[in-house]
């Protein structure tokens, strides 16, 4: 029997170091703490003697929070609506009750999506001729038919009228 444990200690010693199982633990914990790294964006905050915080890659922030726009005060679900807000704000153009629509649809109650869209700084103008040129990317209108179309989306009459103006109708 000692012929066979030392048969196998030997094999086991001449084995290739990819085939050793603490290489692959090594592994598997180094490849975890790397993914754990870059989830978190693999940037750190440093606050600056000016009361301000600048992340690594040079990018200024209000010491206070993390957005520059978050509240102390406000409540975690405001928190949320507020960010979710902001997030559909970089990608798509809306009105203000569009906006607040969109936020209780995914479940934000009416007084938060409002808390959301009033803490975040919109131009609505702007908003509305983002939507104007969207809408005529793909469809035809005429000046009345757009501004009612602006209108139906939940823009004001002044803000229709100025995303209108914007496309050159």
């Amino acid at each position: 029997m000692d012929a066979a444990k030392e048969a196998k200690a030997k094999s086991k010693a001449l084995r290739p170091w990819f085939k050793k199982k603490r290489f692959w633990v090594l592994g598997i914990i180094g490849l975890i703490v790397i993914i754990s790294v870059s989830s978190q964006g693999g940037s750190t905050t440093t606050t600056n003697s000016d009361g301000t915080s600048q992340n690594d890659q040079g990018a200024s922030l209000d010491a206070s929070s993390d957005s520059g726009s978050s509240n102390s005060s406000e409540t975690a679900s405001q928190k949320n609506a507020r960010e979710s807000a902001e997030s559909y704000l970089k990608y798509q153009s809306f009105s203000r009750s569009g906006l607040i629509d969109q936020l209780e649809f995914e479940k934000f109650s009416t007084e938060d999506a409002t808390y959301a869209v009033d803490a975040v700084e919109v131009d609505w103008n702007e908003q509305a001729a983002k939507t104007a040129a969207s809408y005529l990317d793909t469809s035809s209108f005429s000046r009345q038919g757009l501004i009612d179309q602006l209108l139906f989306e939940g823009f004001s009459q002044s803000e229709a009228e100025y995303g209108v103006s914007t496309t050159g109708l």
